[in-house]
């Protein structure tokens, strides 16, 4: 193969390599399901989360992503990767709470309008 030809076929290949940012990122949610179970079981809730109903809640939140996270920025998606896998933890649900919040903040005019107290709102 010619060096012309293999400096095409790289680059041709390039532009179907998708950027791992692009891509929701694969964490290992198993550990944060046990520890989250144990927790709750330690702490005597009458209502555990069990480890089977943590697993279900990840794999949609990790559906859910899928569709969200090409629409999010880079900056958005990189701070929200670093919150959901911080201190070892590793949770789609995480992840996907800070991709929708950081949504929101960035088009805040589409929630209702807060307008506080005031003495004069009344009486316009």
């Amino acid at each position: 193969m010619s060096m012309a030809a293999l400096s095409a076929a790289l680059l041709g290949a390039q532009l179907f390599v998708m950027p791992v940012s692009d891509r929701v990122p694969e964490l290992k949610v198993e550990a944060t399901c046990k520890a989250t179970t144990a927790v709750d079981k330690a702490m005597g809730l009458a209502l555990p989360q069990s480890f089977a109903d943590c697993m279900r809640d990840e794999a949609a939140a990790q559906q859910q992503l899928a569709t969200v996270w090409g629409d999010a920025s880079g900056p958005a998606r990189d701070s929200c990767e670093g919150e959901a896998t911080a201190a070892g933890s590793q949770s789609y649900v995480d992840l996907l709470t800070c991709i929708q919040m950081a949504g929101w903040a960035k088009s805040p005019s589409t929630a209702t309008r807060l307008r506080g107290a005031s003495k004069t709102r009344n009486s316009q």
